[in-house]
């Protein structure tokens, strides 16, 4: 079958990489570069599509550059995390139509961010569904899902690879029976549908207010790009990493409980506590907590201090 792949992230990648196996990649479509300290950045896909002689186009909007998608003959457009929202011309143009590997199962997380925020909402089951595209986002019939559990220390990075591998394991079996005319196609029950929206900048902040619960699922759902954090004297910190910590009290929170050389405690909502393992100063690298607190931080975390004040 000739297919038309459209992706950007890392999670494309390895669904690409099976459906070029079997099939005959006619176009690659990726968001166009990046352009980090005068450096550009290749999107994942493109690099797969460069390593394997695959023709690439980079539109800035896909729904008006699109001359080159319609020199193809393609008959099945699969999306994974493009990245654009695609437009009823385009929908309309293979002869199979258009799907979409979806890393959520549907209606639950329609949107941009369903892997990272199943995890910053602490649920304990993600998956897979791989859909029709239609005009409305995530709203098409259903072709195949697979659930999997999401544990206690899953991260969006481990998230968004098992989902990834799930994707390209369902994959080549939706093409076939789309191919042979053997696709049951089930509706969205509209009355359940839920929405994960792209990650704003207010996600990203840490609330102490909220239950080290709360904070914990941030944290994991936020690492490692772009990270969670807080500000304290001024100074940006962000977290990659915490744990649940067994410490109760009675303080505000946000207060410091404790800031030895080993461990960094903040109080949280209800008498709960959390403890930090992963920071990253401001203008600073990554580190374990251990470091940071036998090197310069020990002059600005202080027990009893509370965090922002």
């Amino acid at each position: 079958m000739k297919i038309i792949f459209m992706g950007t992230p890392q999670f494309a990648v390895p669904i690409l990489e099976k459906i070029n196996k079997k099939h005959d990649i006619i176009l690659v479509v990726t968001q166009p570069d990046n352009l980090n300290r005068k450096k550009i950045i290749f999107s994942p896909v493109k690099q797969f599509a460069i390593n394997n002689n695959l023709q690439v186009f980079q539109p800035q909007n896909i729904n008006i550059e699109n001359e080159i998608l319609f020199k193809e003959s393609a008959d099945l457009i699969v999306t994974a995390a493009y990245g654009q929202f695609i437009g009823h011309k385009i929908l309309n143009f293979p002869k199979y139509g258009c799907i979409n590997v979806h890393g959520s199962i549907l209606p639950k997380y329609r949107g941009g961010a369903p892997i990272q925020r199943s995890i910053i909402n602490g649920d304990k089951k993600s998956g897979i569904t791989i859909l029709y595209m239609d005009k409305k986002m995530d709203a098409g019939d259903i072709i195949t899902q697979r659930e999997i559990e999401i544990n206690d220390l899953d991260t969006q990075d481990s998230l968004f690879n098992k989902l990834s591998i799930l994707g390209s394991e369902l994959i080549l079996d939706v093409i076939s029976n789309i191919e042979h005319g053997n696709i049951i196609r089930v509706k969205q029950d509209e009355s359940k549908v839920s929405f994960a929206y792209n990650l704003t900048s207010k996600d990203l902040i840490i609330d102490f207010n909220r239950s080290a619960l709360d904070i914990y699922n941030q944290i994991r759902g936020l690492n490692s790009n772009p990270g969670a954090y807080f500000v304290h004297k001024g100074k940006i910190y962000k977290i990659y990493a915490s744990k649940l910590s067994d410490l109760k009290h009675n303080r505000k929170s946000g207060t410091i409980l404790n800031a030895d050389k080993n461990n960094l405690i903040i109080a949280c909502d209800n008498g709960s506590s959390i403890s930090i393992l992963e920071i990253q100063p401001e203008s600073k690298r990554k580190m374990n907590i251990k470091s940071f607190l036998n090197g310069n931080g020990r002059n600005f975390f202080i027990k009893n201090e509370i965090i922002g004040e």
